[in-house]
């Protein structure tokens, strides 16, 4: 058998799923780190090492690819919110803190340069497709959907108020979040997010 003559790019099928997979997740690493308009096309392949010009047989566009990313990292997010929040064998409010406790450790893993992604793409919501705006808010919606439900356990067994509005309080949750895990990339601590969730939980608790 000949070798290939060097230079010549690895022929590649357009329905490699390995391939594919390892765009899309190379692509939730770095728009997490950078977002999605510093990020460019050439930067994830060459990190997965796949030949220029072979991005666009997995993807249609840049904007396709961002949305499989997103989707990519709505996903993974929703799947760790279930096993924290909805965790039977902890406290309702004691899972909150294990959030904090995860996610501390996930960003200090990577020396503070990994905020939320969703949060990233929603800061540049205004320089993309209008799709991105609906897939964002649809992503929050169901955050604050599992951190109700994980509040209302909290209400039936009496450890905040029953006055409080639930799924309020969560959308409030995810605002403050946001926020607080930019201020930590910003200062490289995890001081912020930690003074955050420890307050919201000091205003709800009985």
């Amino acid at each position: 058998m000949k070798a290939p003559r060097r230079g010549r790019p690895p022929k590649i099928s357009r329905s490699d799923p390995d391939t594919r997979r390892a765009l899309i997740r190379c692509g939730v690493e770095l728009l997490t780190e950078q977002g999605f308009n510093t990020t460019g096309i050439e930067q994830v392949l060459k990190r997965v090492s796949v030949p220029k010009g072979s991005f666009y047989h997995y993807f249609d566009s840049k904007d396709a690819f961002g949305r499989e990313v997103l989707a990519e990292y709505g996903n993974f997010f929703e799947r760790r919110l279930r096993r924290i929040l909805l965790n039977p064998h902890r406290e309702p409010l004691e899972r909150i803190e294990d959030l904090l406790q995860e996610s501390l450790i996930g960003m200090e893993k990577y020396n503070w340069r990994r905020g939320c992604l969703v949060g990233n793409l929603g800061q540049e919501v205004t320089l993309l497709p209008d799709d991105f705006r609906d897939q964002i808010e649809k992503i929050f919606r169901v955050w604050e959907a599992l951190l109700s439900q994980c509040l209302q356990e909290a209400q039936a067994n009496q450890s905040i108020a029953q006055s409080v509005e639930c799924q309020q309080l969560a959308a409030f949750f995810w605002i403050g979040w946001e926020g607080a895990i930019t201020r930590a990339r910003l200062c490289e601590s995890g001081h912020p997010l930690s003074i955050f969730v420890r307050g919201f939980l000091a205003g709800i608790a009985r």
